[in-house]
């Protein structure tokens, strides 16, 4: 039995899911570190994940040694990490995640990443190997489905590729880990949504002492 498609991401209380854009060459460059720029980038994507680092689950994920919180945003994140068997994400997201990911990726499944740019695949250390396919979303999400097999296939991101998922009719439910921050501009989760086509069903709310989980199941309108 096929698993549901979903997505999973934190997001400002004003709708944001990343920071104004920055050219990624700016953000890594050792002699840009210093540009306001970069360093307003840097901080408000730090203050947004800000919930997730001192996680137990975070902390055993990415190999950073023993101890974190426990709890129930603990709980969600490994349940997140659980379901998945195989994601799907945009050329962005994948960039940036190139320069920053260890040589151990936080997946450990296939990923499937949307580009024009044809790439041979690229494995990695944990059972993450990172597809390049280059002929459209929907292929991109069959190809994650039958590595998926009974588990579910979560879009990863960016917010454009989420956006596109949505507006296709191919997410069955996702979550918004709503932060108590502020970005004033950025990556709008829900700009440009095909609101006429996009119904949205309640299915559960957490709130905790960093956070607030909500989560919802997508119907056609």
């Amino acid at each position: 039995m096929a698993g549901k498609v979903f997505f999973s991401v934190s997001m400002s209380l004003d709708g944001f899911v990343a920071p104004e854009s920055v050219p990624l060459d700016d953000i890594f460059a050792p002699e840009n570190q210093d540009d306001p720029r970069v360093r307003h980038w840097m901080a408000q994507w730090g203050e947004l994940q800000q919930w997730i680092f001192p996680l137990r689950f975070f902390r055993e994920n990415l190999k950073l040694g023993e101890g974190g919180d426990e709890g129930r945003d603990n709980d969600i994140a490994r349940e997140t990490f659980e379901r998945t068997g195989a994601s799907v994400m945009g050329k962005r997201m994948f960039e940036l995640g190139e320069r920053s990911w260890p040589e151990d990726p936080p997946f450990h499944t296939p990923v499937f990443v949307v580009t024009h740019t044809k790439r041979d695949p690229w494995e990695r250390l944990g059972g993450t190997t990172f597809h390049f396919l280059d002929d459209g979303i929907e292929h991109a999400l069959d190809q994650a489905r039958q590595a998926a097999g009974d588990r579910d296939v979560r879009i990863a991101g960016g917010g454009t590729t989420i956006l596109e998922y949505v507006n296709a009719g191919l997410v069955d439910e996702f979550s918004v880990t709503v932060a108590p921050v502020l970005f004033g501009t950025g990556t709008r989760l829900f700009d440009g949504v095909d609101a006429s086509r996009v119904a949205l069903e309640p299915l559960r709310a957490d709130p905790t002492a960093r956070v607030t989980h909500l989560t919802y199941a997508v119907r056609p309108r």
